[in-house]
């Protein structure tokens, strides 16, 4: 396996690439820019297609109607440019139209600044556009994963015929590290089905979003929503550090997990039973597992960069079994080691309610 030293955001294009994704659509935005730059420098070299597209609007519609011919799709952008893709999101989680949505967040509301944050969870997590659904939704906290979880978002689009999202902030989208180049080996769909690619063979088949009878509608939408509890149950992803012993646990995702863990480090060795989760799957969220852990763990800590965002699906999650603490930095500021280990000293020695 090939080894090279690349930007997070150039890790994107090579896992989906390797994931068989031949389509993208989309224009630069900051810090997003380079996954455009490395589409448009890659995807028609291997056969693909590459728009720069008037509109983040115009963006997701060629999406939609791509992924109606069963083709692998994509675009990426930023906060303001992910907004404006939601009414398309919508149209095609309605159409069951299987397509990846990357979003390197930067710091907001309204223009905001171009540094990293976490703000935009609860758009991604809870339905940023209308109606009854859910994205599918990854956060990688390194270029290995921005590869590795893109390439993964492309299956689980395909297995449940609905969008999937790639949610990193600024930093993971600039940083640069050492990724193993996977080797192409996209898992085969049969789209036949449904998919409508301009032959007789697909006639029959009509991809739409719109449902006029009520009745239709509300069969359509249990429909969906029987298949996001099948996504519920099967495709939780996280992971744990040293939180078999822990007083407590801090629950952080992305960027700020990478702090988190060398603070954990770092209190063990001041004699603090500190511990980590770390969310993969930012919906479905691991709220099982943090359950299981609220039964013998006394207190929580969620960190991010937001003002306080997930931290709302950790105290769901914990449902008042133990107390759960919030510390945020937002606007593109960045907790460091120290503040994080004050944090964890109050807590455990009671100075936080």
């Amino acid at each position: 396996m090939a080894k090279q030293f690349m930007k997070g955001n150039d890790a994107i294009i090579v896992g989906a690439l390797a994931a068989g994704c031949r389509a993208y659509y989309g224009y630069p935005i900051t810090p997003a820019s380079e996954i455009a730059h490395a589409a448009a420098l890659h995807f028609p070299a291997l056969g693909g297609v590459f728009i720069q597209a008037e509109s983040e609007v115009s963006a997701i519609n060629m999406v939609y109607g791509t992924a109606g011919m069963g083709i692998r799709t994509m675009t990426a952008s930023s906060s303001p440019g992910f907004s404006l893709k939601q009414e398309g999101l919508s149209y095609a989680a309605g159409a069951e139209l299987p397509c990846v949505v990357v979003n390197i967040v930067r710091g907001g509301p309204g223009l905001g600044n171009i540094a990293p944050e976490q703000g935009d969870y609860f758009q991604i997590t809870k339905g940023g556009g209308h109606g009854n659904y859910r994205l599918i939704a990854l956060a990688p906290n390194g270029a290995q994963e921005m590869c590795d979880l893109t390439r993964k978002a492309f299956d689980l689009a395909d297995k449940y015929r609905n969008p999937a999202c790639i949610m990193a902030d600024g930093i993971t989208g600039q940083m640069m590290e050492v990724v193993d180049i996977p080797v192409p080996e996209p898992i085969p769909f049969d789209h036949s089905s449904w998919a409508a690619d301009g032959t007789a063979a697909t006639r029959k088949n009509l991809v739409s979003s719109i449902v006029l009878e009520p009745e239709e509608l509300e069969e359509h939408n249990l429909k969906l929503d029987a298949k996001y509890r099948e996504i519920v149950e099967n495709e939780v992803l996280y992971e744990e550090y040293r939180t078999d012993d822990a007083d407590l646990v801090v629950v952080a995702y992305g960027v700020v997990s990478r702090i988190v863990y060398s603070t954990v480090d770092q209190a063990r060795a001041e004699g603090l039973k500190v511990g980590l989760l770390r969310p993969i799957t930012l919906w479905p969220y691991p709220e099982k597992a943090l359950s299981a852990l609220a039964e013998r763990v006394p207190a929580f800590l969620a960190v991010e960069l937001s003002t306080g965002q997930m931290v709302e699906d950790l105290r769901l999650a914990v449902n008042g079994k133990a107390p759960v603490h919030f510390y945020g930095r937002c606007g593109g500021m960045v907790p460091g080691g120290e503040e994080l280990l004050t944090e964890y000293r109050k807590i455990l020695e009671g100075g936080r309610s």
